[in-house]
């Protein structure tokens, strides 16, 4: 088991707010530099086709100026490789995206698609960027993110987010499945997408996790307890679950 599971957190939905009605506040830039002041060990952003939320500036500033590291989430397009060769942050993870969705809908078929993937994969890696694929809890995405050079998956928690009862325990047992089975084949693991503080315990519990990106979820808490609050209650439920599923 990690020593400690990350904490990566997503401030797309602040620009969100600052897009609604337009101008510069609040900042997601901002709103980054408080997440690591609480305890964010890295920060996520997603820069859309239709720059719905973070636009081209954001991710610059970004760049330039955090000091831990940046997570660029990204279609699989020659313009993003192309802003992401530019900016050259630490990590690049690639998720489907289509223009109609509100936010990202499953994971990447990278099975289906691994000669497209292939490519970007190598053209992120010869710039300096880790890669990851955002892919469901499936054996067979995992062992095609193997084959397409793929360093490390996020397995997609919106299944388990949305179930209840017996389906929520099924699946949970399907995202430490594949937690285990992608450790045995050699990729470092991560989760995200619609975890909160009721669901986030037992996925930080899974041993093979090495980092957890949330966000929607603690910009919406953010309303009620402050960004700072939020992600630290959030860290601490993390530390706890771990703590516990090592003892």
């Amino acid at each position: 088991m990690p020593e400690r599971l990350r904490l990566g957190v997503n401030i797309d939905h602040v620009a969100t707010i600052r897009n609604a009605r337009g101008g510069a506040h609040p900042d997601p830039v901002r709103a980054a530099h408080l997440a690591v002041q609480a305890g964010a060990d890295g920060i996520t952003a997603h820069l859309r086709e239709d720059r719905r939320h973070i636009r081209d500036d954001d991710m610059e500033r970004l760049a330039d100026e955090l000091s831990v590291p940046l997570n660029f989430e990204m279609a699989a397009t020659a313009e993003m490789v192309a802003i992401a060769a530019r900016l050259r942050p630490h990590a690049a993870c690639l998720v489907p995206e289509r223009r109609e969705e509100r936010t990202t809908e499953g994971g990447l078929d990278v099975a289906a698609n691994a000669g497209p993937l292939r490519d970007t994969v190598a053209a992120l890696k010869a710039a300096g960027i880790r890669v990851s694929l955002f892919v469901e809890a499936d054996p067979r995405q995992l062992d095609a993110a193997v084959s397409v050079g793929a360093p490390v998956v996020e397995l997609h928690t919106g299944r388990y987010c949305e179930a209840t009862g017996e389906a929520r325990v099924q699946e949970l047992a399907r995202l430490a499945a594949a937690a285990r089975h992608g450790a045995a084949i050699g990729l470092e693991v991560h989760a995200g997408h619609g975890l909160g503080f009721e669901t986030v315990g037992p996925v930080a519990a899974i041993p093979q996790l090495s980092e957890l990106n949330i966000g929607h979820f603690l910009i919406g808490e953010a309303v009620f307890l402050g960004l700072a609050e939020a992600i630290r209650r959030m860290r601490g439920l993390i530390e706890a679950a771990r703590a516990r599923a090592a003892a």
